[in-house]
Order: C-alpha cells, then structure tokens, then sequence
C-alpha cells in the first residue's frame, strides 16, 4: 500500500502516531478532495470536531449521515461585524475539553482565514499550540488536520519545535511534472533517480508563481480539481511527507490523486505523454536518390580508388632511416676538394 493510501485510510494507525497532518493547496491546486476523502474515513467509533471558517460543513462531509463528526459552521462569524467572535477562541477550546475521553479528531479547513481573523501569525500559532497540546495529551491517539496555503505560518507549523513527528501532504498540478520531465529531462521514480528529482521537483514546487503560469499561463489548461470538476477528469499531484516516521529522518514520496480516490502516478492521464518511450528516430532521407545523375560508384571504381597513395598517409610514423645532406654544387661555386689544412700535423 502506498504511503498516501496508508494516510488516508488509516490516519491513526501509523506507527508511530502521527497527531499533526497538514493539508497544503495554493492558488494552482487545491487539495480539498484529499479533507474530504480523509472525513470520511474517519472511525464511526471515533469522535471528530469540524471547525469551518471558509467552506460551508456540507462542502466537506454529510454531516446528517455520520453521527461522530460534529461540524461548526464559522463562516459567518467575522471580525468586527460579529459580537460573538471575541470568545470564538475560548470556544473552540472548551468544544475540544468538553469531549469525553478516547481518540480524537479535529479539524480546522482554513488556517489562512482563521489567521486573518486572529490579525497576527503569532496568535494563530500560539492558539494551535494549544490545540495540539490538547491533543497529544488524550489517552487514546488524536489527530489535528490543519488546511492552509503556503504563508508564514505554514513555516512555523512544519517546524521540529512545533512537533517531531509530521504527515505534510501537498497539491501539485500535474502540470509541474510534465514541466520537469520536458525542461529538465528528470522524471519522477520509479522513472529516474529519486534524489535527482526532488533536487529539481522541491525548489520548483516551492515557487509558486512558477505553478501559476503553468497552471494558468498562455500554455497552460486551467486546473483539474476544482469543485466544478467531474470526478472522472478530477485528478493532480500529491506529494508525501513524513517526518518521524518507521523511517529515520524524512521519508518523501510523490503520488497521484484521481477522482476521490489516491492512485499511482503512472495511472494520472495527464501524465501518460512523460511515461511512453520515444519511438526509434526514422533513417534520414538518403541525398543521393531522386537526382538526374549517378552518384554511386561502381565496384571497379571503388577497387581502383583504393589503390591511390595517399599523400599524406606517412603523417605520424615515425622515421627509421638516417639523415643525410644532399648537396647539387652549382657550376659557379668554387669547389676545392683538397684539404686546406693538409700541411698540420694534427
């Protein structure tokens, strides 16, 4: 089973308990279907607490047809403009201690909105300290799922400070891979080597103005998770974190989600151009053919051909025979063969 499919399926079940999930999108991609598909695998025997600040409770779960997940509707608790907003923290708060003891869920769909609402990054962390204190805390496993986009708070929540242990699970648009794998010419495993493309995959994913133009781009088709979005054609990336996990260190993987549904990358249609191999390149047009004379030679042509000295065939070899001065005299030269110095004695 894949790592993705283990989250989801079985969130309290890793070993060892992962209490804090973070859920990432960005303006390129949402990762909603992933809340949803994480909803409604929760225990029936399990108790969950649904906090809504951006989307409506029915956008996420049916809340009518599972009796453990008890759904807040905030979304039209705004600051300035509502009375009660001052205590929504102590609210939230005594909801979590008021619920007997045993597992727990609690999730929050948009820290974005609950962070402006707050007026300050360091409130809003200072407040899911708190919660997740309240969490890790319980007798029985518990789980915290945070959703919000890339901003300083998402910073500060993936810090070891915050917790060890950590499942960040993030977004993509189909779009990076084909990117990386046409620019860069670096595929994602089990296609090429997996520490070459997180080198490339993690600095680009993280520039998000790059997944914009992508994504929403002269080039780009839009993206393909939205609400408006059939299931059938629903379908982006999803990359896997976990810190803390039956692994040392970080464990990274890099999957596919299709429908409601996780699934291999390889099964992302999307995806389907990056994974077929080239076919064979075509022989190259011969220039000899299609002209009015004959370019070819004959096999007597070749044979004579073959037997002209090259001029320069003796370059590089070395010299074996001694050197000698040849001299021509010249009918004006004075030559004295006799010995000027015959009369010394030496």
């Amino acid at each position: 089973m894949s790592l993705l499919s283990s989250i989801i399926n079985n969130p309290t079940g890793l070993k060892p308990h992962q209490p804090l999930i973070i859920l990432q999108s960005s303006s390129a991609q949402t990762c909603y279907p992933i809340l949803r598909n994480l909803i409604s695998n929760f225990r029936p025997t399990t108790q969950t607490l649904l906090f809504c600040f951006l989307h409506s409770p029915s956008n996420l779960t049916n809340v009518d047809e599972v009796p453990n997940i008890i759904a807040f509707d905030f979304t039209g608790r705004i600051p300035g403009y509502d009375d009660l907003w001052c205590s929504l923290q102590d609210e939230i708060l005594a909801r979590i201690n008021s619920v007997p003891p045993g597992s727990l869920n609690v999730i929050i769909d948009s820290m974005d909105t609950l962070t402006s609402d707050f007026g300050s990054t360091p409130k809003a962390y200072k407040f899911i300290r708190t919660l997740l204190g309240l969490v890790t805390t319980r007798s029985e496993p518990s789980i915290l799922a945070l959703h919000l986009q890339p901003s300083p708070l998402l910073e500060l929540l993936t810090q070891t400070s915050l917790s060890p242990t950590l499942i960040h699970l993030t977004a993509h648009p189909p779009a990076i891979i084909t990117h990386i794998a046409s620019a860069y010419l670096t595929h994602p495993p089990p296609g090429g080597p997996a520490d070459k493309f997180w080198s490339v995959f993690i600095p680009f994913s993280e520039r998000t103005h790059e997944s914009e133009r992508l994504v929403y781009g002269l080039d780009g088709n839009g993206t393909s998770a939205g609400a408006w979005v059939s299931k059938g054609t629903r379908e982006f990336v999803v990359e896997v974190l976990i810190r803390g996990g039956s692994k040392r260190g970080v464990e990274r993987a890099v999957e596919g989600w299709k429908g409601d549904v996780p699934c291999e990358l390889q099964a992302l249609e999307s995806l389907k151009n990056i994974w077929t191999r080239r076919k064979p390149e075509e022989a190259r047009p011969d220039p000899t053919q299609n002209v009015s004379f004959n370019l070819n030679l004959t096999p007597s042509q070749e044979k004579s051909r073959a037997q002209v000295p090259l001029p320069y065939a003796h370059e590089g070899n070395p010299v074996t025979t001694a050197g000698a001065i040849l001299y021509d005299p010249d009918s004006a030269d004075d030559i004295d063969d006799d010995d000027p110095d015959e009369d010394l004695d030496i």
